[in-house]
């Protein structure tokens, strides 16, 4: 059964700035040769199998659910501190879903794909993923999507 993670994006204000911050600073090739993004984290899931059935980690950008990349691994990692930690490993593809509130939080909390949002669609049917972020969060924040 497929399970997903939802994280706060701490620091980000925009689908945009998540993505360029990623390029930046979190790009790297995984154990495999896989060209990912990556996110550091004290705990490690215990929930690997059902995660990387499919799974994604859903980003929490000012209070909405706002985009995902789904998961392709776990790696141990090191902090620049020396401390131990798990790095969680995604595809660098930022797919936008449905804007959905959710409160803060700390940490990460398991996402069943139930409550998951559903993606965007893009072309002419989705015209919400060609609205501005801004102003799908105001219709979100109204419930109007």
């Amino acid at each position: 059964m497929t399970l997903h993670l939802v994280k706060l994006c701490v620091g980000v204000s925009a689908v945009d700035e998540l993505a360029a911050w990623q390029t930046e600073h979190r790009r790297r090739k995984s154990r495999d040769g896989i060209d990912c993004a990556y996110h550091r984290t004290f705990q490690t899931p215990k929930r690997q199998a059902e995660l990387l059935d499919g799974g994604s980690i859903y980003w929490v950008i000012r209070g909405v659910i706002l985009v995902r990349q789904k998961l392709i691994g776990f790696e141990e990692g090191a902090r620049d501190d020396g401390s131990a930690c798990c790095n969680l490993m995604f595809d660098p593809a930022l797919v936008l879903v449905r804007p959905t509130p959710r409160r803060a939080f700390q940490g990460w909390r398991y996402l069943d794909a139930a409550d998951a949002p559903p993606d965007l669609k893009s072309g002419k049917k989705g015209q919400v993923a060609a609205m501005p972020a801004a102003m799908r969060k105001k219709l979100a924040d109204l419930g109007l999507i």
